[in-house]
């Protein structure tokens, strides 16, 4: 028998997953790898059942000018540069209306490290929203957004973020995580922003019941050994304040990233596709009990791809986002936008039954026997998302 059995049968037993024995499953291949595929569907199974989630937002991302020089950031831009741009809080806020009229629930705003900004800018893209739109969800700030805020105004964490909530902010993306390992957060972020850091951010947002999502980004310079100590420090900390939402495993883009084009034949072009299956089947493994949701990321994957993964412990397919703008500067192939219509009949497509959540998994709709309404894209696109039509069911193309 080997290893990865063994560790899969004490998970059967109904025993948590150590930090090393997740460091094995995450680098099985073959057969291996497929048994802990089932393993981690039947947990999902066991959780969330068959239904499979996804929230109508969209993504505002105010300014794309930042200094820090993450390597393997492909969105950053100087002042100077063409296609620079910071939003006016008009503007945002009209982004936010046409989400709103388009059945978003949720708008998810990030921003670059804009050395010019000053450190209110984040209340006011807040307060002008919610002026606006007194129920949006705003899911808003990666911790190193509340870093450099709190920074800025010489607030603490606790005090920025809970200035934040009282304007109105509801959540925190848990970006900017990359690899939680020391070793290859140095080699792709300057120490931009640190493990500790990080940790105590989110950490002060938990404890202000200001839930948080989780991240990974892997395919990079990074192995299992890394990926499991990443998990291991969401799991302890998911168990100290129960804040987290989700986890997103995000693959990494290379296309158009510095991290890969300065550094010929060092950095892997991507996870493989083993890896892609290993990191979202363990990850629900090694989180049961703890992180519930796992959820797949369309814009790194692509929908057929992304739909693939709901065999492999993902119950939620994420946000439409209407624009998304990191993923397309590192070079992502995949689109902008994929409607909740098309949301539903990817997830139908899977033999997995879709409804429409809200940022803190609460139904707002389910879709057993009717579906959204269908709309136009929002921005122009350069390929139909649903390449796999020919792959559905009769009487589903027939509903298309």
């Amino acid at each position: 028998m080997s290893q990865v059995q063994q560790i899969l049968d004490r998970v059967r037993e109904g025993r948590e997953v150590s930090q090393a024995e997740a460091a094995v499953l995450y680098g099985a291949k073959g057969a291996d790898l497929k048994a802990i595929c089932k393993v981690a569907d039947g947990l999902r199974r066991k959780v969330n059942g068959d239904r499979v989630g996804f929230v109508v937002n969209r993504n505002i991302n105010f300014t794309n000018i930042c200094y820090m020089g993450c390597t393997f950031c492909g969105f950053a831009k100087r002042r100077e540069d063409e296609g620079a741009e910071w939003l006016t809080l008009d503007t945002i806020v009209e982004r936010a209306q046409e989400a709103a009229s388009r059945g978003a629930t949720e708008v998810c705003i990030q921003g670059g490290i804009h050395p010019k900004m000053p450190g209110t800018y984040y209340r006011d893209i807040v307060r002008a929203i919610k002026a606006d739109m007194p129920d949006m969800d705003i899911h808003a700030f990666s911790p190193f957004e509340i870093w450099y805020g709190a920074a800025k105004t010489k607030m603490s964490y606790a005090d920025f973020i809970q200035d934040l909530k009282e304007c109105g902010l509801g959540s925190i993306p848990g970006t900017a995580a990359e690899i939680l390992d020391t070793e290859v957060r140095k080699l792709l972020t300057k120490d931009k922003l640190s493990t500790e850091k990080w940790v105590e951010i989110i950490r002060a947002a938990h404890g202000l019941n200001v839930p948080t999502t989780a991240t990974i980004m892997y395919g990079h310079v990074d192995g299992p050994e890394h990926w499991a100590t990443h998990m291991a420090l969401l799991r302890d900390i998911q168990k100290e304040t129960g804040g987290f939402t989700e986890l997103v495993p995000l693959s990494f883009v290379h296309y158009d990233s510095p991290l890969y084009t300065d550094n010929p034949g060092k950095v892997r072009p991507g996870p493989t596709v083993e890896e892609v299956d290993a990191m979202h089947a363990v990850s629900r493994i090694f989180l049961h009990g703890q992180i519930d949701n796992i959820q797949t990321s369309w814009t790194k994957l692509g929908p057929e791809r992304a739909q693939g993964m709901l065999s492999k412990g993902v119950n939620d397919f994420g946000g439409t986002l209407m624009n998304e703008s990191i993923s397309r500067a590192a070079g992502s192939e995949h689109g902008q936008e994929v409607m909740a219509y098309e949301m539903v009949q990817i997830i139908r497509a899977a033999g997995r039954a879709p409804y429409q959540r809200n940022t803190r998994y609460e139904v707002i709709e389910e879709f057993a026997t009717h579906d959204p309404a269908r709309q136009e894209p929002l921005v122009e696109r350069a390929a139909e998302p649903l390449d796999f039509m020919a792959d559905l069911p009769a009487f589903l193309k027939e509903a298309v």
